[in-house]
């Protein structure tokens, strides 16, 4: 009930039933009757003992037939007031009737119209009374035309749309790039004359995280010994054990038996971490426990890539002479395709494939502690590497074409994605082609998605609707991951602080 009441108080306050400038209690008791009980809590509606009986009525209806029986006395009473208020038909003098009719009959008129005269009904019947005309709900009327715009308006067309296929080339900036461009901007930094004191916090770091490294591989140790051990099977080899043959009285299983070990399936890590300008005070604790980790992927040799999503690697490219570079187009671009845009990147910041991954983990440690600490932001990182905003939807959509990949070059069977990130992002648009009126050709210009929009996956068969909310977009890109590669595990770790954790969990659980 309240939430009808407030359902209705804002439909009054938007004046819904068209009744700002009329007096209700000068209309018809139906109207008032349908006015009363949607709005009656926030209109002045009176009604006099005879209409107040009837409304009763309707307020005690519990059964069909008590609602079809509050109806026909309500009918029956709108009906009688409407006879009251409509005034007599007086009909006007024989002569005038004569004079505007023309009822005297001419010599031309002959018997075919004294006949017609005789089959339609006569006027004079009527006179002195009035016509039997029903009661009009203008309410109700109104209530049918309004909701059937609500209805055109929120239903509209369905529209469907896909996500495109991107080029990996542009879209991944390569680790050879990342690490090349980190060095050079430290060794100005050094010749600059700047100090910090980063190498030396990332050996005391690396030297004390030691301890909790190993304690993971330990774990996983034997984990995957008494997983391999509860797979273990037995069977007998058809050979017989001559050990036994002097059992053969009271032993049945002479043969020799052999226990195998299936190999369990090998695993590969993908990290998806938030490059983000909210990450900036807690991107240097992120970065201690992504080391952990990858500490405990080499000691175990299992495959790994870490990519950062960001909006800054492509928007910010000159060429040799100092030109801005015009925007990266990472697909082909056509109608019903989401729109990626040119300046999206994932940075593959490190990987298990390079040799000397702790000299690029030192890299990454300078430059997040020098976005953390109190150095000049703009000194102390390349304005390529430097936060951006947070398209963390781009980073699931390319990651359709970067699982694969990954798993088909390190020969994984098992895939295990982390996501780490501090927010949510915003809906993607979609293509569309329109008819601007100063231009000759149609332009593909962007729409923005609404509740009507379908996500369709031709691979899968899959369709997935676009939610209202803006953060349950994210879910449903990881809906369409998860059905497209049912091997990979999708984790996501949120970053945030204590005080934000009340709202998260208000906005993802009952």
């Amino acid at each position: 009930s309240k939430t009808f009441f407030r359902a209705y108080q804002e439909l009054n306050d938007q004046d819904f039933f068209e009744v700002k400038d009329e007096d209700i209690n000068k209309m018809n008791l139906a109207d008032k009757a349908n006015l009363f009980f949607k709005i009656g809590s926030f209109q002045d509606i009176t009604f006099n003992l005879a209409e107040r009986q009837i409304i009763d009525m309707i307020s005690a209806a519990e059964t069909f037939e008590d609602a079809v029986d509050a109806a026909r006395h309500l009918y029956e009473f709108c009906k009688q007031e409407q006879k009251k208020e409509a005034p007599a038909f007086n009909p006007p003098p024989k002569g005038e009737q004569d004079q505007a009719g023309g009822t005297e009959e001419s010599p031309d008129q002959g018997e075919g119209t004294a006949e017609a005269e005789k089959q339609e009904p006569q006027e004079e019947e009527s006179y002195g009374g009035t016509a039997e005309v029903e009661p009009k709900v203008t309410t109700d009327e109104l209530l049918e035309s309004k909701l059937k715009d609500l209805i055109s308006e929120a239903a509209g067309k369905n529209h469907y749309v896909e996500i495109p296929k991107v080029n990996l080339e542009t879209i991944i900036a390569s680790n050879e790039d990342i690490h090349n461009l980190i060095d050079n901007h430290h060794a100005r930094h050094l010749e600059n004359g700047y100090t910090n004191n980063h190498d030396e916090n990332y050996k005391k770091f690396k030297r004390d995280a030691q301890k909790e490294v190993n304690y993971l591989v330990k774990e996983f140790e034997c984990k995957k010994a008494a997983d391999s051990y509860a797979r273990a099977a037995t069977s007998r080899t058809g050979v017989l054990d001559c050990t036994k043959l002097h059992t053969y009285k009271y032993n049945e299983d002479l043969f020799k038996k052999v226990t195998t070990f299936p190999d369990g399936k090998n695993h590969g890590l993908v990290f998806v971490l938030d490059w983000s300008g909210s990450m900036q005070y807690v991107l240097h604790d992120t970065i201690k426990q992504l080391f952990n980790l990858i500490w405990f992927c080499k000691k175990v040799n299992i495959p790994f890539e870490v990519y950062a999503f960001s909006n800054e690697w492509n928007g910010y490219r000159w060429d040799d002479n100092g030109n801005h570079l015009e925007k990266i187009s990472h697909y082909e671009e056509r109608e019903g395709l989401l729109a990626i845009d040119g300046d999206f990147t994932m940075m593959n910041l490190l990987s298990s494939k390079v040799k000397d991954i702790d000299k690029q983990m030192l890299n990454i440690w300078r430059l997040v502690e020098s976005m953390y600490t109190c150095y000049p932001y703009a000194m102390s990182t390349p304005r390529r590497l430097s936060l951006s905003g947070t398209p963390l939807n781009e980073a699931l959509i390319s990651l359709r074409q970067i699982l694969p990949m990954f798993q088909r070059e390190n020969k994984v069977q098992k895939v295990q994605c982390i996501v780490l990130t501090d927010g949510e992002a915003n809906h993607i648009p979609y293509h569309v082609v329109v008819k601007r009126p100063w231009e000759e050709e149609p332009y593909l210009g962007c729409n923005h998605l609404h509740p009507n929009t379908f996500i369709r996956d031709r691979q899968t068969g899959n369709t997935y609707r676009v939610p209202y909310r803006w953060h349950e977009f994210t879910s449903t890109l990881i809906t369409n991951l998860k059905d497209r590669f049912p091997n990979t595990n999708f984790i996501g770790i949120r970053v945030l602080e204590s005080r934000d954790s009340g709202a998260f969990m208000r906005l993802y659980m009952d």
